[in-house]
């Protein structure tokens, strides 16, 4: 994460950081911190302005160091500001009754704001919780075919076994393959590439 709270793939910034002398952000040019002190101050600088990205990361920090009513509070504020991972976790944390009493209805209503908000993860629970709690076979195939044209690989991997089952037709499966192929060649460049040869 750069500190202005934009997301860069390993890979650039490996490539940013071997081009300049003293680290800096790919985005704005602000020196990177260099201690966890100063990543956490710059973080929560960030979440003062209600940056999305930022109030869920510390909401992760949260339930890191074991704070899960602190970490409910930053995934609540993250959700309302729109952001999809925050609706994620929110999901988890209600499916499983973990720092809040377990509650279904909501479960659900969080999995379905990430899944509409692009979270592939999502989508595909969803269409696990079609296929097992509903057992609408149809929703939960048009859910991992979602999921699977945002490069998501265990709802293609689900989509092969329905088709080998007869739940869905060959045209679909290889249409659903066609977009996933796509969508993680989309993620491809040389320089993540030359990011996964790094120790």
């Amino acid at each position: 994460m750069s500190c202005c709270s934009k997301l860069i793939c390993d890979a650039n910034a490996s490539r940013e950081m071997e081009m300049r002398v003293v680290p800096s952000c790919p985005f704005c040019r602000t020196k990177l911190p260099v201690t966890k002190e100063e990543a956490d101050k710059q973080r929560m600088k960030r979440v003062e302005t209600n940056d999305p990205f930022a109030v869920c990361r510390e909401g992760t920090e949260q339930y890191c160091k074991g704070d899960c009513s602190s970490a409910f509070e930053y995934w609540t504020k993250a959700s309302e500001l729109g952001f999809a991972e925050a609706h994620y976790k929110l999901s988890i944390m209600y499916g499983g009754g973990e720092g809040v009493e377990k509650n279904r209805s909501k479960e659900i209503y969080h999995l379905e704001e990430a899944a509409i908000g692009g979270h592939p993860d999502a989508r595909r629970n969803l269409g696990s919780d079609e296929w097992m709690s509903n057992d609408d076979t149809e929703r939960a195939v048009k859910h991992w075919i979602i999921a699977a044209t945002q490069g998501d690989d265990h709802s293609i991997k689900r989509l092969i076994k329905e088709y080998k089952f007869g739940a869905i037709q060959k045209e679909v499966l290889a249409s659903a393959l066609r977009a996933h192929q796509a969508a993680v060649d989309a993620t491809k460049s040389p320089q993540r590439e030359a990011a996964e040869e790094l120790p």
